[in-house]
């Protein structure tokens, strides 16, 4: 309920009667069109009225509370300042902080709104609406705080999340590419046996027949004159071989 309370209370604008000379005539019809709901039609009576005299308060205040109604904040906001700096009353100047601060408000501008609703119950520290306003502001801006912080964290887990699946897909790429630097070396090698194995020459029947007969008369000679030197030492004992 005092959710709904503060919400009630920040739509809440404060309007000034002035009656009176021409450009009061202008600001009397400009609120009588207010009261009727047409904003567009008061503004544009608030503005002949400060045509004709810029230092009106009352045309000046309300031209903001039309704006406000037509749902032109950030005007609404510039024409609240104004009127607060320019305004030589401080019950004027209370009010105006307050609109100034619901203006804000409706721009999510909380931290700018606090300040102006702090202004308006320094001014008016009677002001019940304005420190009601004035906790909902900060509630608010809590809440914004809260959310920008989990926003802040979601992202930079997906940030992190993002970098550990970047590192793995980088460790894979390189595992794939080991491994296809050691397939291709082995077919390196492979082909380089093969080339080698190519490469030697290779002995016909005929002369692998010659090699064996020669290696055959070279064991024979070498039994031969091993036996000579036994027969003639009587020392040396080897057995033949069974050809």
């Amino acid at each position: 309920m005092r959710y709904i309370f503060l919400l009630g209370l920040l739509l809440t604008l404060v309007n000034l009667d002035i009656h009176g000379q021409s450009d009061r005539n202008l600001t009397r019809e400009g609120n009588k069109q207010y009261k009727s709901g047409n904003f567009a039609d008061a503004e544009i009576n608030y503005r002949k009225a400060l045509d004709k005299n810029p230092m009106n308060d009352a045309a000046n205040f309300n031209l903001g509370n039309s704006l406000y109604n037509q749902e032109n904040f950030e005007e609404a906001i510039s024409n609240f300042k104004r009127v607060a700096d320019m305004s030589k009353s401080p019950d004027l100047e209370s009010k105006a902080f307050y609109n100034l601060g619901n203006s804000q408000l409706s721009q999510q501008q909380f931290a700018e709104s606090i300040e102006s609703f702090k202004k308006a119950l320094r001014l008016n520290p009677d002001d019940e609406e304005a420190r009601y306003n004035l906790e909902y502001a900060r509630r608010m801006m809590a809440q914004q705080n809260k959310q920008n912080q989990q926003q802040k964290n979601d992202q930079q887990q997906d940030s992190d999340q993002q970098q550990e699946n970047d590192q793995q897909q980088d460790n894979q790429n390189d595992q794939q590419q080991d491994q296809q630097q050691n397939q291709e070396n082995q077919q390196q090698e492979n082909q380089k046996d093969q080339q080698q194995q190519k490469q030697q020459p290779r002995l016909s029947k005929e002369d692998a027949e010659r090699m064996l007969q020669a290696l055959n008369n070279e064991e024979r000679k070498t039994l031969e004159k091993l036996n000579e030197e036994k027969a003639r030492t009587g020392n040396v004992t080897l057995l033949e071989k069974d050809w």
